[in-house]
């Protein structure tokens, strides 16, 4: 059994973490961390575990009694954890947050698998995708290895409440979201650094801008995202280079078909559409934002760090109704 211990256990993606760990075969939760939670149970905290979990949030950091950690912590803080405490060297990590996804003075592999399988698998510390560059990343990283990406791309994408966090704010509370619609961070949001870094990694460069527009939607979860690029490619060629790139990807499909977001809100799945109109290249992409878009994606990178199936305890059916 793989050991796991959680930080930042009380927020919405250490609930899904959780979520999905109590009914992974091959792992065994140690601690579920949350100082402001020590001694309450999981399941008084994220209710929707009641019955499935008697675990209790604990103050306790005991490292010595795991394989491998998750830091759930908001952007910035696990940088700052790391040079207040030690985890020991043979406890991998897995990194929730931004701090270390841009390769630098680190050794954080990133955890896309789409591009990073056999890295991650080698892989002592993981830094985890963000949510919203998941989506646009897998919408685009076909086009990449075309090497399509030539001129600006215009993005636009929207995201469910949960992606904001668990702690409410203005923009998030029922009665600003309900029937609301809003951008934010337009061309400025964090998660381009990490998206140029994987298109250029695929493409071989990327001189080109990624104009994103994030949308704030009225839902709880997902992610839908559209993308344009401009090419003279046949839309045929551009199709089959779609289905090769994603023909060993575990839970990345392309589909036929257009796509809605309820294909995928419950499960660690992206799907991806793309069709031509004129020299306009029209690419839709949907995920799960605390799934594929965050713990989902982070239990498939942990299945890939201890040599078992990707899949182990991601078999999720989609919330089709």
């Amino acid at each position: 059994m793989i050991k796991v211990g959680i930080l930042g256990a009380a927020g919405y993606t250490g609930g899904e973490l959780i979520r999905l760990l109590i009914n992974h075969p091959e792992v065994e939760i140690a601690f579920a961390n949350s100082e402001s939670n020590a001694g309450n149970l999981v399941s008084d905290v994220h209710e929707g575990l009641i019955g499935d979990t008697s675990l209790r949030f604990t103050d306790e950091m005991p490292f010595g009694k795991v394989d491998v950690v998750f830091f759930c912590f908001g952007h910035g803080k696990s940088e700052q954890f790391l040079k207040e405490h030690h985890v020991p060297d043979g406890v991998k990590i897995i990194d929730l947050a931004q701090d270390f996804r841009i390769k630098g003075d680190h050794d954080y592999v990133y955890g896309l698998p789409e591009i990073n399988r056999s890295e991650i698998q080698q892989a002592r510390h993981v830094a985890n995708p963000g949510c919203f560059a998941t989506a646009i990343q897998v919408a685009l990283l076909p086009a990449a290895k075309m090497g399509l990406l030539t001129e600006d791309v215009a993005v636009n994408a929207i995201t469910g409440s949960t992606g904001a966090g668990q702690k409410p704010t203005a923009t998030t509370h029922f009665s600003w979201r309900a029937g609301n619609l809003s951008i934010y961070k337009a061309f400025s949001h964090q998660h381009i650094a990490e998206i140029r870094q994987s298109l250029a990694q695929v493409q071989g460069s990327l001189d080109s801008s990624i104009d994103f527009i994030p949308y704030r939607g009225d839902f709880a979860r997902g992610i839908f995202c559209t993308c344009v690029v401009k090419t003279e490619r046949a839309e045929e060629d551009i199709v089959k280079g779609y289905q090769d790139f994603y023909a060993d990807a575990c839970f990345t499909h392309y589909s036929d078909k257009g796509i809605d977001l309820k294909q995928v809100v419950n499960t660690n799945k992206a799907v991806v559409h793309c069709e031509k109109h004129g020299n306009k290249l029209l690419v839709t992409s949907a995920i799960d934002n605390l799934l594929k878009g965050a713990v989902g994606q982070a239990v498939q990178n942990m299945n890939l760090m201890f040599g078992i199936d990707e899949a182990t305890g991601l078999r999720l059916k989609a919330s089709a109704f």
